[in-house]
């Protein structure tokens, strides 16, 4: 990420510019707005700091043109004392916050810090949005073919257009923060606040005060609704909350109803037909899940294991800098028939260390699977998967390991496998199997 620093006075520039790079940020120097917008777009990785009064186009202006690019776009407005109340009506129109001269540069540090989370998020809220819009790259984030997750992706599009509270639950590692951010990040509210408060990692005292605001007046801070106001605030391990909290909860809950400014997602590690009945009060169970989403287990999504984990192969060999391993026949049994008891999480855990022997040139997934299953403290199922599941995904993964062999070359992969094109092209039609993806 980014920080662009706008002044036409060059040494509060380098000033600017100099500390913030100590400070381990990367910097670009404008002398004028006109230079900055030249190079500033909607998708800037980055920040902007600017000063107010400026010859040509002052600080409000340039702030007017980058509202008109990106509303999401942080500008930090540095401001002298007479311009104190032209900030506060920057504030109005959009800016992220000001800081009037002299600062303390630790200030200036804690905001551009605060800024960038803010940009990150919106940009990788963006970026989902596009995902889950577009057929071709929403399996970048939510893979899979299978009935469940074709389900769960309309789920997504459907409650997104609701501002009712959603809660999801699932097993630990199955995909519920990603499912409750594509909720945020396909509705009205994607260009607002998504703020996130993991209960479970608070005593009882202060998750309440995290929740709903300090109770002390020498205490100073947002409560999370307060933060989230108009946006998403999102609870995860709800389960968790001691039932005073609970209480409270219901309270406001109650007290959004009419206005839904706010949206609440709510993620649970259990599903209702085994949560038990003492975690969480039945009224708030209920007002939280007026709208549900059930993400499934892997172990339940056969058909999108090869494909879930050939893509982690194929992004972390990236990162490590080797080719993606093409996986024997009997590699790929080993996989649809793992257990996962630690869903996509462990299976990405999987795919990153097989990148790794990979590296070393011998893979024996073997001994990585019984390892992450010894890490994974969840119980093994006995659930089985249909032999029609089975068949149709290992013949998918032949069918693609073939095509990245012969970078598609359809009369090879017909050569190897023995099968006319005419079924091969079926195959692939059945498979959503495009050459074009193998070509180099």
């Amino acid at each position: 990420m980014r920080v662009a620093v706008v002044d036409d006075e060059k040494d509060m520039r380098l000033s600017i510019t100099q500390w913030l790079t100590l400070s381990g940020y990367e910097t670009e120097s404008y002398s004028s707005a006109e230079d900055a917008l030249a190079q500033i777009g909607s998708d800037y990785p980055g920040i902007v700091v600017t000063d107010i009064k400026m010859p040509g186009m002052d600080g409000m202006q340039f702030l007017k043109r980058i509202m008109a690019l990106d509303t999401t776009l942080p500008v930090i407005l540095i401001t002298g004392h007479g311009d104190v109340p032209m900030a506060v009506e920057a504030m109005r129109l959009g800016a992220f916050n000001f800081l009037e001269k002299p600062f303390n540069p630790e200030a200036l540090t804690q905001l551009v810090k605060l800024a960038i989370q803010n940009r990150r998020s919106s940009l990788s809220n963006r970026d989902l949005r596009s995902e889950l819009s577009d057929g071709s790259k929403i399996i970048k984030k939510l893979a899979g073919t299978s009935k469940f997750m074709e389900k769960l992706k309309e789920d997504i599009l459907d409650f997104s257009q609701s501002d009712a509270p959603i809660l999801i639950e699932g097993e630990t590692g199955s995909g519920k923060t990603l499912v409750a951010h594509a909720v945020h990040a396909v509705s009205q509210k994607s260009s607002k606040k998504l703020i996130t408060v993991h209960c479970g990692a608070f005593n009882n005292e202060t998750i309440s005060k995290r929740l709903f605001g300090p109770t002390n007046d020498d205490e100073n801070f947002l409560s999370a609704f307060e933060e989230a106001r108009g946006g998403t605030l999102i609870l995860e391990d709800i389960e968790t909350l001691n039932k005073e909290a609970q209480g409270k909860l219901l309270e406001k809950l109650v007290k959004l109803e009419n206005s839904l400014e706010t949206r609440v997602i709510t993620i649970c590690n259990h599903v209702s037909s085994v949560l038990p009945k003492n975690l969480l009060r039945e009224d708030l169970y209920f007002r939280l899940s007026s709208l549900k989403i059930s993400v499934p287990p892997l172990r339940k999504r056969s058909a999108d294991i090869l494909d879930l984990f050939s893509q982690y192969t194929i992004i972390f060999s990236g990162e490590y800098g080797c080719s993606p391993p093409l996986l024997t026949s009997d590699q790929s049994s080993q996989l649809l028939q793992s257990p996962w008891q630690g869903n996509v999480r462990q299976l990405i855990n999987v795919a990153e260390q097989v990148i790794m022997q990979t590296r070393r040139g011998e893979v024996n997934l073997t001994s990585l699977l019984l390892e992450t299953d010894d890490k994974t403290e969840i119980a093994t199922t006995s659930e089985g998967k249909p032999l029609k599941e089975y068949v149709e995904a290992f013949e998918k993964s032949l069918i693609e390991k073939f095509m990245r062999k012969h970078k598609g070359s359809i009369n090879k992969v017909m050569e190897e496998l023995l099968i006319p094109r005419r079924t091969l092209n079926e195959k692939m039609a059945k498979y959503s199997l495009q050459r074009n993806d193998y070509l180099e």
